[in-house]
């Protein structure tokens, strides 16, 4: 249960730490000065987003989101929600190619190919069905987790900054709802396909209590080391670089691979929602729809990365509130049905 648990969470980790999130862009797009407060909420209701998602995926045996998505909203919003979760599982994984392509520009090569350099390895992936994701996503996370914070704590230690010294400011609390929200249809897309996996209910608590606590930290430690730097923020299309040109070369270099890790952990993610939605109409190889979708991504990656998350982004955040609201009601909601 306990190893099965970690794998769930692993998933979930990897789905969450993407281009956006692992460059700290997507974090300093919504958090920032003042946000201790929204940090903690964000942990809390992520937990229990992943806690209802998991479970309902679990009662229904689910082998893609729509079934979980009808429970959550009712069937009248599930249409509409479904079309958003595809584009917005299309987008955003556009964002993690061009992400990619962000990566390697910073190391001199072409942008268009870095946006290559991620396709090939993401068709292959899914030769191994939903296996080959989970496979993958529980041999690299623990190894992105790690590198992550070593940087944040080495980096921390180093300026000497206070861990706590911001903890009071609290303002921007608002701000939890949609960075929240933002990352609640990748969930339900991707959970909605393992739900026919998972075996035991303990499994849902390890996953869904590990990721939020594992979120929760690596968000406060990032977020309190941008603030250090918000004055040259500006100057990098990918803020953890600002934090990076303290150190040698190596470690540009061994936390850019990292990153690239992030960014094709997420593809995969959202690609797993798109190709297990249109499997049982389309009855492809999982590898030929990931095929089929990411070639009519590629001419989308010219928009850049940045660009992409600007305003993508608090689109989506403000436009799945009604969701994450559903998710948070309803276990009391589901409880005066029973009765």
């Amino acid at each position: 249960m306990l190893r099965a648990g970690m794998k769930w969470m692993f998933l979930i980790v990897g789905t969450m730490i993407g281009a956006g999130y692992a460059s700290g862009r997507e974090l300093w797009q919504f958090f920032g000065q003042d946000s201790s407060l929204a940090i903690l909420l964000f942990a809390i209701m992520f937990t229990l987003c992943c806690l209802t998602i998991m479970t309902i995926s679990f009662n229904k045996q689910t082998g893609h989101y729509l079934p979980v998505l009808k429970a959550i909203v009712g069937k009248h919003l599930t249409g509409i929600y479904d079309w958003m979760i595809i584009l917005y599982l299309f987008t955003t994984t556009v964002v993690m190619l061009a992400g990619s392509g962000a990566t390697w520009q910073a190391f001199h090569f072409s942008y268009r190919f870095g946006v290559l350099v991620i396709v090939i390895p993401l068709i292959l992936l899914f030769i191994w069905d939903v296996k080959g994701i989970v496979m993958v996503n529980s041999f690299v996370l623990p190894l992105l987790i790690t590198g992550l914070l070593f940087v944040l704590i080495l980096f921390i230690s180093d300026q000497q900054l206070s861990l706590f010294g911001h903890v009071k400011e609290m303002s921007n609390w608002m701000a939890a709802f949609p960075f929240t929200a933002l990352n609640i249809l990748p969930l339900i897309a991707v959970l909605g396909a393992i739900g026919n996996q998972m075996k035991q209910k303990g499994e849902i608590w390890i996953a869904s209590i590990g990721s939020g606590l594992v979120l929760g930290g690596i968000s406060y430690l990032y977020n309190n080391s941008l603030i250090q730097i918000s004055e040259e923020i500006i100057l990098y299309e990918i803020p953890l670089f600002a934090i990076l040109k303290h150190y040698p070369y190596e470690m540009m270099i061994f936390m850019s691979a990292m990153l690239w890790i992030a960014i094709f952990t997420t593809a995969a993610s959202g690609t797993l929602g798109l190709v297990t939605r249109f499997r049982d109409y389309l009855k492809q190889p999982l590898w030929i729809l990931a095929m089929a979708i990411i070639a009519i991504m590629l001419p989308f990656t010219s928009f850049g990365f940045s660009t992409l998350i600007k305003y993508l982004y608090p689109l989506y955040g403000i436009l799945n509130l009604y969701v994450l609201t559903s998710l948070l009601l309803y276990p009391v909601i589901s409880r005066f049905k029973i009765r």
